[in-house]
């Protein structure tokens, strides 16, 4: 019976959680703060942590990698509401497995729990090729010549990287790499370097044995390991610390690696494939990733477009998500109103494709036609307001709009020469005539998160 911590603040929804799981065959046990959950942790382990996103003590940006050090083999859900769901996002970079927003509903809740514990036994059997969800490239140019390079480069045993926003679908991209190449059938092991602690990267990635440090109560089979023979996909490869960076590039050179704790070298036959939402290069100039590094992982690059730029394939996606959403609900609607895709073409998608997936789904969820309706969009794609990106004191008084309009122009520019520079921040401070700092602040204030 899988195990289930409920981590929020407001008594009524521990108590309806606690309730809703419990009847439903879950073991479970509750927290009202982010300190009792961890309290909690240190002394059990569970399958499956339930987070409200802000608690009285902690948010949950910084709760999440604390949890992922007390319970590394559970999965997280964050609870957060629509206001807060770009902050969410992030959260997914961090290791949550999907985030749930308010108001609960108990069907898409429970379907939500199943798939995330079911994620976390999966992954306890790395030697597996796990199965993907259906690719689908889509039909604008980029999507194309995505394609294209994923054909060209998969025969070979060449490293990649691919770079895109969060939620563009990077990891299905490296799974079809694997599929295309003579690996398929070899292990595919995808490890979030942006979920992995700093302490615990190295035992992550190469290994541990029994006793090497307080808590390693057993062996410990590292991500290198389980992935040879087959492929090696490390996401937000940006985030991995220096020191873990000199070790990755050594066993890169060396072809070996060596568990924490042991004195014996393993040889491993693996192929790299790595993916970050940043400029690579960047952050090589400002230090913060070391060249060599670089060099061994850019043999070939893929650039994945964000979804607002492929309009040509959102009913795609749409489509395929409204399938999919169809089988995990048991429902049956055929298609969207055409006030909806319109809406849908329109909004910024913040999230990319994980975004899209994840509205589809409560929107069909919701639908009570054979056609998902306006009714059943989140209220941000609904009515979406042309200064969502401004604070609430600079749109509430009819002398200050004018200044609002203005901000917003300056804040589309700066978005326009950071698209148009490939988001290199020195080219685009240059061609804005103003200096770096002046760019930086100026993208923090307008909350430009790139």
């Amino acid at each position: 019976m899988s195990k289930v911590l409920i981590v929020d603040d407001d008594q009524d929804i521990r108590l309806l959680l606690d309730r809703f799981l419990a009847k439903n065959g879950f073991t479970t046990a509750t927290a009202a703060t982010g300190d009792e959950a961890l309290s909690i942790t240190k002394k059990e382990t569970y399958d499956l942590l339930v987070c409200d996103f802000k608690l009285p003590d902690i948010t949950g940006l910084e709760l999440i990698p604390k949890l992922k050090i007390t319970n590394p083999e559970a999965a997280i859900i964050v609870i957060t509401g629509y206001s807060d769901v770009k902050i969410a996002v992030k959260a997914i970079k961090l290791g949550v497995y999907d985030y749930v927003t308010k108001p609960l509903f108990p069907d898409e809740l429970l379907l939500t729990v199943k798939q995330a514990i079911a994620s976390k036994q999966v992954a306890k059997q790395p030697k597996k090729t796990q199965k993907s969800t259906r690719f689908i490239i889509g039909e604008s140019p980029q999507a194309k010549q995505v394609m294209k390079h994923i054909r060209l480069i998969a025969p070979t045993d060449m490293s990649v990287i691919i770079q895109g926003e969060t939620g563009t679908g990077k990891e299905f991209v490296a799974n079809e790499i694997h599929n295309y190449s003579s690996r398929i059938g070899k292990p595919f092991v995808a490890i979030d370097c942006g979920a992995l602690p700093k302490d615990l990267a190295g035992s992550e990635l190469f290994g541990h044995v029994k006793g090497a440090f307080t808590g390693a109560l057993n062996d410990k089979t590292g991500s290198f390991e389980a992935a040879n023979g087959g492929t090696l996909f490390l996401d937000e490869i940006g985030n991995l610390s220096y020191e873990n960076q000199i070790k990755l590039l050594r066993v890169i050179q060396e072809r070996k690696i060596k568990k924490i704790g042991s004195t014996k070298d393993i040889p491993i036959d693996v192929r790299l494939i790595v993916a970050t939402n940043e400029n690579l290069s960047d952050a090589v100039k400002q230090g913060e990733f070391r060249e060599d590094l670089y060099h061994r992982f850019n043999e070939f690059k893929i650039e994945l477009a964000p979804l607002r730029e492929r309009k040509a394939d959102i009913k795609l996606f749409a489509d395929s998500f409204l399938e999919k959403a169809n089988q995990e609900l048991n429902k049956s609607v055929e298609d969207f109103d055409d006030s909806v895709m319109r809406r849908m073409k329109e909004y910024y998608w913040h999230g990319n494709l994980r975004e899209l997936h994840n509205v589809v789904k409560r929107s069909v969820l919701l639908a009570q036609t054979p056609e998902v309706t306006l009714d059943c969009l989140p209220e941000e794609i609904k009515s979406p307001s042309y200064f969502d990106d401004l604070s609430t004191e600079e749109i509430t008084s009819e002398p200050e709009n004018l200044k609002s309009v203005s901000k917003l122009a300056e804040r589309d520019a700066i978005i326009n020469v950071l698209e148009k520079t490939g988001y290199n921040k020195t080219k685009a401070a240059s061609v804005l005539n103003i200096d770096r700092k002046t760019l930086y602040n100026k993208m923090k204030s307008y909350n430009i998160d790139l």
